[in-house]
């Protein structure tokens, strides 16, 4: 066995033929994610938020490249020059980059000479792995493996809200995704109460991958709280809107009320009201709005509005945390991106599930009251690596959980994802939180 270190923790790397098993299967199921996708479609990039497919296909590469082989693998050529400064997302010590805006600008290369760039890629990578990589190489391909699976994701969200956008609605995998409006209310909610104490937080097992902001695991004192047992479904998200939730402001914090008044949201994203009722748009199209199924694009502002008038709050990322590791969270159920659901189902009316807390993984990334910021004694890494997490670490809010795309390898109870507080094209959603001598909710 050869063994990696991250912040200064040894951690077990399996040998040579599995690393190069898990490199062509995470690098195949990219592929797998465009295959409906035509040329046209892979170009598209509806927002500065959003990348095209086609930028996904080569800046995943273009990390195996510049990361690895262009640094560790003696001899090596790079396929095209020009593509370390055109598929650069954000490295300021690896050079200039494009503005992330204008991806969808890039019609050269094309779609066949990105495939190639995969393919020429691929081959030095496994020519590398058959060989004798040292633990600093295999460390970098167990970050560039999982930096590919973070794409994935977003290849979903991003061609999502592509389609979207496109007044014809078209659909992204019709065939595949199967969006079937339940027939039976969600659970009813319940509370679970944590008590006073020392918890201790962040990754604790040496023997799985962790980024960077996960470390080091540190104890957090947490004033006794509850959770809710389900995630907010949009039966109850409805009631909100109802009672005026989007316009009233003593609900929203300032700058939250200045993106409603500026944006005109009436609704989550993707909603639509029709003749016979809301509707939402899917990865399988516009579908009628299931009552039961947890609410889904709702940026941090409209989940801290909705719980303010729910009598609650959201959880901060450590009582979530705490929450998800004890022995009442269960993910029998998870809906990840392998069930190929591509959206977020119910909550599970089975009298064992009922007993405990639903929908903690998968589904929907939660919003937690949670800054993102370092955890105590946290270092970057030194490098452009350095520049992966650490430099984001300002203005923007924790999400925890995954949700209905993150590969079931790639989350954990202490991943932590982030966003600005306004954005709602990502998997989004909503879990209450309350002091637990707070009874009013």
């Amino acid at each position: 066995m050869i063994m990696r270190k991250t912040l200064n923790r040894p951690v077990e790397l399996s040998p040579f033929p599995t690393w190069l098993q898990r490199y062509r299967e995470i690098r195949r199921q990219t592929l797998k994610l465009v295959e409906t996708l035509g040329p046209d479609d892979q170009m598209v990039q509806s927002m500065p938020d959003a990348s095209p497919s086609k930028w996904h296909l080569a800046h995943t590469t273009w990390f195996f490249e510049e990361f690895i082989l262009a640094q560790h693998f003696h001899g090596y050529a790079r396929f095209d020059e020009r593509f370390s400064f055109l598929f650069n997302s954000y490295y300021k010590r690896l050079g200039k980059h494009p503005h992330r805006s204008i991806r969808g600008t890039f019609s050269r290369p094309t779609l066949d000479q990105v495939r190639l760039y995969r393919v020429y890629v691929d081959d030095a990578m496994e020519e590398l792995l058959l060989r004798e990589a040292s633990a600093e190489i295999l460390r970098l391909v167990e970050l560039g493996l999982n930096h590919e699976q973070q794409h994935q994701e977003l290849i979903v969200t991003d061609i999502k809200h592509a389609f979207w956008s496109n007044p014809l609605r078209p659909s992204y995998q019709p065939e595949r995704i199967r969006v079937v409006a339940s027939a039976t209310a969600a659970p009813p909610l319940k509370w679970y109460c944590f008590d006073e104490g020392i918890y201790q937080i962040g990754d604790d097992d040496t023997s799985h991958f962790a980024f960077d902001n996960e470390l080091p695991r540190h104890p957090t004192y947490l004033s006794p709280f509850r959770i809710a047992s389900r995630l907010v479904t949009n039966e109850e998200y409805l009631e909100f809107m109802a009672d005026d939730g989007y316009a009233r402001p003593e609900l929203w914090l300032s700058d939250g009320w200045d993106h409603v008044c500026e944006h005109q949201w009436t609704a989550p994203l993707y909603w639509e009201q029709m003749d016979d009722g809301w509707s939402q748009y899917t990865c399988g199209g516009t579908v009628p709005l299931d009552p039961s199924e947890p609410v889904c694009h709702v940026s941090f502002y409209e989940a801290d509005a909705f719980a303010r008038w729910a009598g609650a709050r959201l959880p901060t990322e450590s009582e979530w945390e705490a929450a998800a590791r004890s022995s009442r969270c269960s993910t029998i159920f998870a809906n990840l991106f392998e069930n190929e659901n591509y959206h977020p189902t119910p909550a599970v009316h089975s009298k064992s599930q009922q007993q405990s807390m639903q929908q903690m993984l998968g589904d929907v990334w939660e919003w937690t009251s949670s800054p993102y910021s370092a955890y105590p004694g946290y270092r970057p890494p030194a490098g452009a690596e350095g520049e992966y997490n650490g430099k984001f670490m300002c203005n923007q809010l924790v999400l925890r959980g995954g949700s209905c795309v993150t590969p079931r390898s790639h989350i954990r109870e202490s991943y932590r994802n982030f966003f600005l507080p306004q954005k709602r094209w990502q998997f989004s959603g909503i879990r209450l939180a309350n002091d637990s001598n707070d009874r009013t909710a």
